[in-house]
């Protein structure tokens, strides 16, 4: 390997959970046989192996081991959200980080970035159910409660377990180019890593249960036609509610417009036409947002990428 190749350190300890390490690793070994330059070490804070939630992980030395860091990446475990944070890990990190080109975090690795101060002022991610837990114990971090993954200067922070892999393909994608990227996640018979910014779910789980009966017809009729007419005066008409009545419920209920959450339906049905090959303007017709320049400025708005820079990304292999 050469000398020049990229060294990934994985910061291991006891609890942590396994698929955060070998997920991405499974990552970066094939883009290395792909023909990207990447070597890799998983450390312990003190070169024993670890116990991970589902059993005994090798490691490959103690953290100090380690030379020409380019990333270090801090898993997550289940103890972190907790407040147990070890200082062992706290301490390594500190060490490594300052030598490495890039410092990541998988799921609930963040609350040890986060402890370290290295997210202060910045935007970042973690799994959904540990996010508000993350912003309250650390308001100094604008927390991204719904990303993928994100990528503020060189700290990137990802959400839970397979997000990882996602946030892997993006590093991938930087240091090899998109081409090499794809044909890793082609290889490991992976969906094309999701853009960081897409939602870690559909628009309708990340609705609360809905207990008024009418809202609840209305959201579903969005989700069972989305290309149909979803126009507030359209939907207000359809459930017998005056606009105004049903605007509120949207924001009491849903936490948004009528408008905005129809937007980010047919912005997910758009993702999963271009995901299986449709053209932009095939998408654009069967999501519902009629033409082709509609569907790319919600991209743009929603997503930060245009609908074709979407297809050509992430499109199906299939």
């Amino acid at each position: 390997m050469s000398l020049e190749a990229r060294h990934i350190v994985f910061l291991a300890y006891d609890g942590v959970r396994q698929l955060d390490i070998t997920g991405p690793l499974e990552v970066f070994g094939t883009a290395r046989d792909l023909g990207a330059r990447y070597r890799w070490s998983v450390c312990s804070t003190d070169g024993a192996d670890v116990t991970t939630a589902t059993g005994r992980l090798a490691v490959d030395g103690r953290f100090d081991s380690v030379a020409s860091i380019d990333t270090v990446v801090v898993p997550g475990s289940a103890d972190l959200p907790r407040g147990r944070i070890p200082d062992t890990l706290l301490t390594a990190l500190a060490e490594l980080a300052p030598r490495g080109r890039r410092v990541a975090s998988v799921c609930t690795g963040a609350f040890a970035l986060a402890e370290a101060g290295m997210l202060n002022g910045r935007r970042a991610t973690t799994h959904w159910r540990h996010a508000a837990t993350l912003a309250r114990r650390y308001p100094a971090i604008h927390v991204e409660p719904d990303a993928i993954h994100v990528r503020d200067g060189n700290v990137l922070t990802s959400a839970g377990v397979t997000a990882g892999i996602d946030l892997a393909l993006a590093i991938v994608e930087e240091d090899a180019g998109a081409t090499l990227a794809r044909e890793v996640a082609r290889d490991l018979v992976v969906f094309m890593q999701r853009p960081g910014g897409q939602s870690q779910f559909s628009a309708a789980l990340r609705l609360p249960p809905i207990r008024h009966d009418p809202l609840r017809s209305v959201v579903d009729d969005i989700i069972a036609d989305v290309s149909a007419d979803h126009s507030v005066s359209m939907l207000a008409s359809r459930s017998g509610m005056s606009v105004r009545h049903l605007t509120r419920l949207f924001h009491e209920h849903i936490g948004t417009t009528p408008a905005g959450y129809v937007e980010s339906v047919r912005i997910e049905a758009a993702q999963a036409f271009l995901a299986a090959g449709s053209t932009v303007t095939d998408a654009a017709s069967r999501s519902g947002f009629g033409n082709d320049e509609s569907l790319r400025r919600a991209f743009a708005r929603r997503l930060g990428i245009t609908p074709s820079a979407y297809r050509a990304r992430f499109r199906s292999t299939a």
